[in-house]
């Protein structure tokens, strides 16, 4: 593959990062992404795809736009780079710390579910049994405490 192109049309970067035209104006509007314009036509510079790669990625990792924002300006304003980073690394490790909270939260769910799934199968066995035999009666309950 060449070197990149200096410039791109809106359609170059929609099917590049496979995103519609649509969300490449989004970006735009909120700031994100300043084009030239030629006429009525976008043109996007090597700076333009670079932040549209990474607005991408912030979004992948479930940064906000405000969040990305953020980080966009700090890389914009900074004269080295250690700022942009040691912020992008303390957005990361939060990040980090949300997932693994959720996910312990998820496996306690799923716990509880595979819990009342194991005795809601055992009641309707129990049932199928007691069907079986001719059995007449409330039988057993699933209890949800």
């Amino acid at each position: 593959m060449g070197e990149p192109a200096d410039t791109y049309t809106i359609g170059d970067l929609a099917r590049e990062f496979d995103v519609t035209s649509r969300a490449i104006r989004f970006y735009e509007d909120e700031g994100l992404l300043a084009p030239r314009r030629i006429g009525s036509r976008r043109v996007y510079t090597k700076r333009d795809r670079v932040r549209l790669k990474l607005i991408l990625r912030g979004k992948r990792l479930g940064f906000s736009l405000a969040e990305v924002r953020s980080m966009l300006e700090l890389y914009d304003s900074a004269p080295d780079e250690r700022p942009q980073l040691e912020k992008f690394v303390a957005a990361l490790a939060a990040r980090r710390e949300l997932l693994e909270q959720q996910r312990e939260e998820i496996e306690e769910v799923l716990g509880e579910i595979r819990a009342f799934e194991r005795q809601s199968r055992k009641l309707l066995n129990a049932s199928k049994g007691e069907k079986r035999r001719g059995a007449r009666g409330r039988g057993a309950r699933l209890t949800l405490t």
